[in-house]
């Protein structure tokens, strides 16, 4: 090859052999330091498209395992409730037994008969109560809420807005407001607000409670501290909350509140002006009604997402059977006397104390059969769980075996490009001296 000067035909060689393995080097560093063996859909296109599958698939599984644990723990729960429900029912029939004597008289009986009425609301109380994260598991809830559109401006409880002091209103014990024996709905049940001097000067706040439109309970409290400057006055931006326990209620309250006992100390009185204090408010409308929540109604079946697809096969419909005193008792069938129907005077005499021990029998085997329910599918859950830790684990590996490295084998082919590199950048040098040997020549 002829010599000359203006190309460097060795020295451009070297330079696309150096460039080569300068990038080689760099994705097995790349491939080194994320620890995976594709890294970009260049390295293996397929592999990585699998491996992403599998990869949303084991993550999926991860989530549909704690699907699972929540399922074991929302029937752990219920059958905790009729467990409970359980011992009320052995002591239900103990009561009837003893009363379908005759050597007790109509006094004991009704002394036994009113247990057994307790517990048998009870019974209700559990079923109504036991959920899981709202999710209603032995019955329905019985819930009920405010109308809030009593609040509004042409509502029956106007006046009990921010602006007199009342920033919200919770309800403490819902058993108690969804009371509605005669069925007609829960609308009849409200509570009226009034603020007002008592004898010795002092300011009490008086909730009454109205349940199935008469007057069922009545709480007062002092709240005369909670005027402006009192030791418990509420200044700009705080809040407070009274609790009307007796009630099963409570109420949040604003620093106009302050205003409004303020208002009360100077005469005023909330409940009976049409032009309250400071505030100005209609205080004579000052009842809030209930209405019922029926997002608390016990459902037939609470699906279970168990799978990673979104198939039937993915999901597991966990079945629900109420055990509330309108279901105990009916029998496998249906159709028989429930407890419930044993009305308020289920074994106030030795005849019905002798129907209660058949009704009650019925009422433990119906529950037996329920809770029965229960266990079949805590132990279909606990095989669902062992089936998704094989899957996931087997999955898993799966995607290691396509997308994870071989660190030793790519170190070695590192080290290897790492000489290739070092090789080349001496081989440059090399080549790019050879010019000067020219110079001599021009030189002599």
């Amino acid at each position: 090859m002829a010599l000359n000067i203006i190309s460097n035909y060795a020295a451009n060689v070297a330079h696309r052999n150096l460039t080569a393995s300068d990038t080689m080097a760099t994705r097995s560093l790349a491939k080194l330091s994320s620890g995976t063996r594709v890294v970009s859909a260049r390295d293996d296109a397929a592999s990585m498209a699998i491996g992403a599958r599998l990869n949303a698939t084991t993550e999926s599984l991860k989530t549909a395992t704690v699907n699972v644990n929540q399922a074991n723990s929302m029937l752990q729960i219920a059958d905790g409730g009729m467990a409970t429900i359980d011992n009320i029912l052995v002591r239900m029939k103990t009561l009837a037994v003893q009363a379908s004597s005759g050597n007790l008289s109509d006094t004991e009986r009704g002394f036994l008969n009113d247990e057994f009425v307790q517990l048998r609301d009870e019974i209700d109380r559990i079923a109504s109560s036991t959920n899981f994260n709202g999710i209603q598991l032995l019955g329905d809830g019985g819930d009920v809420a405010l109308n809030y559109d009593d609040l509004s401006a042409t509502g029956s409880g106007a006046a009990l807005v921010p602006s007199a002091g009342f920033d919200g209103f919770a309800i403490t014990d819902n058993n108690y407001w969804a009371f509605d024996d005669a069925g007609d709905g829960v609308t009849d049940n409200n509570f009226q607000v009034s603020i007002n001097q008592g004898t010795a000067g002092q300011v009490i706040m008086t909730v009454i409670a109205t349940i199935e439109g008469t007057v069922n309970r009545t709480q007062s409290i002092d709240v005369t501290d909670y005027a402006s400057g009192g030791t418990t006055g509420i200044g700009a931006g705080e809040n407070a909350t009274l609790n009307f326990d007796e009630l099963g209620l409570s109420f949040s309250v604003n620093t106009n509140f302050s205003t409004t006992v303020s208002d009360v100390v100077g005469g005023a009185d909330f409940g009976s002006d049409t032009t309250f204090g400071t505030s100005g408010v209609d205080s004579t409308l000052n009842i809030v009604n209930m209405e019922a929540d029926n997002g608390q109604a016990l459902q037939e079946t609470v699906d279970f997402q168990v799978g990673a697809g979104n198939t039937a096969n993915d999901r597991l419909a966990i079945e629900f059977t109420s055990v509330d005193s309108g279901t105990l008792g009916t029998g496998s069938a249906g159709g028989q006397s429930s407890i419930a129907d044993l009305t308020d005077n289920a074994i106030d005499t030795a005849t019905n104390a002798q129907r209660a021990v058949e009704v009650v029998t019925r009422a433990i085997d119906d529950l037996q059969r329920a809770r029965a329910n229960i266990g079949t599918y805590q132990n279909r859950l606990d095989f669902a769980a062992q089936n998704l830790a094989s899957t996931q684990e087997n999955t898993e590996s799966a995607r290691s075996t396509l997308l994870d490295l071989d660190v030793a084998a790519e170190m070695t082919n590192f080290t290897s490009k790492q000489i290739l590199v070092q090789s080349g950048v001496a081989m440059l040098a090399q080549a790019n001296q050879m010019p000067q040997n020219l110079l001599r020549l021009l030189q002599g």
